[in-house]
């Protein structure tokens, strides 16, 4: 698959923000970019993009970015619709940035990101399904079955209840003012 986007290595984006010349669009999930980001990158996740645009007022240079480059090429074309403009991508995206040794701003306060809540939790409920299943009684092994189930579900039909009710653990609950 072929991407409109023009890829950048760290450094060259790191210079074009450096002297003004673009401006950086993270399109990660709120949750992602809250824990850790590129100083400076705005957020404009990819499921909020609606065909409105990105809202930029200025002609700039636009740079999207995601945590490893892969989500962003997989929407390149979707990108560059919204952006109105010719377009380049972090190539490597968060993940890559970091490697080069340039700054990343991490809050560590902020709750893991809602997906990896959700592979935790479903991981250690088969796990525990299945040492109870061969410890205890055959009956616990439906948990792992259980859990197998909701995901496929989730998969095939982007529900994922596990997520809707992390969501609501006080932990992943804004602070309010």
């Amino acid at each position: 698959m072929t991407t409109p986007l023009n890829p950048l290595k760290p450094e060259e984006v790191a210079r074009r923000l450096a002297d003004g010349r673009a401006v950086l669009i993270d399109i990660r999930e709120a949750d992602e970019f809250a824990r850790r980001r590129i100083g400076g990158a705005l957020s404009r996740p990819l499921s909020t993009l609606d065909g409105k645009g990105l809202g930029l007022s200025d002609a700039r240079e636009v740079i999207f970015t995601c945590r490893s480059g892969m989500r962003t090429g997989a929407n390149g074309q979707r990108l560059s619709v919204a952006c109105g403009r010719p377009a380049h991508v972090l190539e490597g995206g968060l993940d890559a940035w970091d490697q080069a040794g340039l700054p990343v701003m991490v809050n560590v306060k902020a709750p893991l990101e809602l997906m990896r809540q959700v592979q935790i939790v479903a991981g250690s409920l088969v796990l525990v399904g299945v040492i109870l299943g061969l410890m205890v009684s055959p009956w616990f092994l439906g948990v792992a079955g259980f859990v197998g189930a909701g995901l496929t579900f989730a998969g095939a039909t982007g529900f994922c209840g596990m997520a809707r009710l992390l969501a609501l653990a006080p932990w992943n609950r804004p602070a309010s003012a």
